[in-house]
């Protein structure tokens, strides 16, 4: 499974490094469908798992103006990506890898 697959995602280069990971979306058998966010990776954590954080804007009708939230959401990191934690990141949505994780990094955005 050293080959590397094109995930579909406009803007997401394969990495260069390769890894043997089967929950990998370039060299594994992950597939990504679904949402797709980008945002701040906040917390990188041991067995190739993190926490990431996108902030939005949600409009509040009773004070008629907008308010800053954020949801953290916890991803799975292939050892194939070089990101740490402070990266801006793409993410997307996959099948279930674990109780919590439905979600996989895709990349870096540049920036």
């Amino acid at each position: 499974m050293s080959q590397t697959k094109n995930v579909g995602i406009v803007g997401v280069k394969a990495p260069e490094k390769t890894c043997d990971d089967k929950n990998c979306p370039f060299h594994g058998d992950l597939k990504v469908r679904g949402m797709i966010f980008e945002g701040k990776l906040i917390k990188y954590r041991a067995n190739k798992s993190g926490v990431f954080e996108r902030v939005y804007l949600y409009y509040n009708s009773k004070f008629k103006r907008y308010e800053r939230r954020r949801s953290r959401i916890r991803v799975h990191i292939p050892p194939c990506l070089d990101v740490k934690e402070g990266d801006n990141v793409i993410i997307g949505e996959c099948r279930p890898i674990a109780k919590s994780v439905s979600f996989v990094v895709l990349g870096k955005v540049s920036s």
